[in-house]
């Protein structure tokens, strides 16, 4: 990209990071929306992703003996498929529909896992494969709804912001998923996750109100 891709005609230079710009950016009730439901989504997406392998493992214990490696790769990598779908749907839809869908379905599958432990081998990699889709397909549809609802003149400190915040929620559902593990049975370990797509979808629903009409 460096090499081969020059600057567009439009290029500024930025402004720089400001610190102070938190309480300016969300005033934005768009923004607020949309970061608040990117949020949710992060509460959910980096603790499944860390936790798959135990998951695997897991059902393995219980059902049949699975290579937890390969899928593992497999439902993370399922990932960018939910991108280019949810992608290529949004130019049709718009990108708060599709994060909006996509965190319903990731949260439902959230409350499902419990039962997906019951099921044979094929529905339960086909289910696992699925919700890796979805759980990762709705970030590039958030990254666009908060460059798009930022304060114009505060764009770059708005994803800045925004970004740590979602980053630091991460960290936090790791550890809560790590700390209930020791204590928790694996068929009830994901539910607690739906609580972060529970959420973002009750912020991110101003966005999807018929009334709204930006994308």
């Amino acid at each position: 990209m460096f090499l081969l891709v020059p600057d567009g005609p439009d290029t500024t230079r930025s402004a720089g990071f400001d610190p102070t710009a938190i309480k300016a950016i969300f005033t934005s009730p768009r923004f607020r929306a949309s970061a608040f439901g990117y949020f949710g989504h992060m509460w959910e997406l980096y603790a499944l992703w860390a936790f798959v392998p135990l998951l695997l493992a897991g059902y393995a214990e219980r059902q049949a003996d699975l290579d937890i490696s390969l899928w593992s790769f497999a439902v993370i990598a399922a990932g960018a498929v939910g991108c280019v779908a949810g992608g290529l749907i949004s130019l049709r839809r718009g990108s708060a529909r599709v994060a909006y869908a996509q965190l319903l379905a990731s949260g439902l599958c959230c409350l499902a896992s419990p039962l997906a432990f019951q099921a044979p081998p094929v529905v339960f990699l086909a289910f696992l494969l699925f919700w890796g889709a979805v759980v990762a397909g709705d970030s590039p549809q958030f990254s666009a709804l908060n460059a798009r609802y930022a304060p114009p003149a505060l764009v770059g400190s708005a994803l800045t912001i925004a970004n740590c915040i979602g980053f630091s929620i991460t960290i936090i559902s790791i550890q809560t998923l790590s700390a209930l593990a020791a204590s928790v049975d694996i068929i009830w370990l994901f539910v607690p996750l739906a609580i972060g797509p529970a959420l973002g979808l009750l912020a991110l629903r101003p966005l999807v109100s018929p009334e709204d009409t930006g994308r």
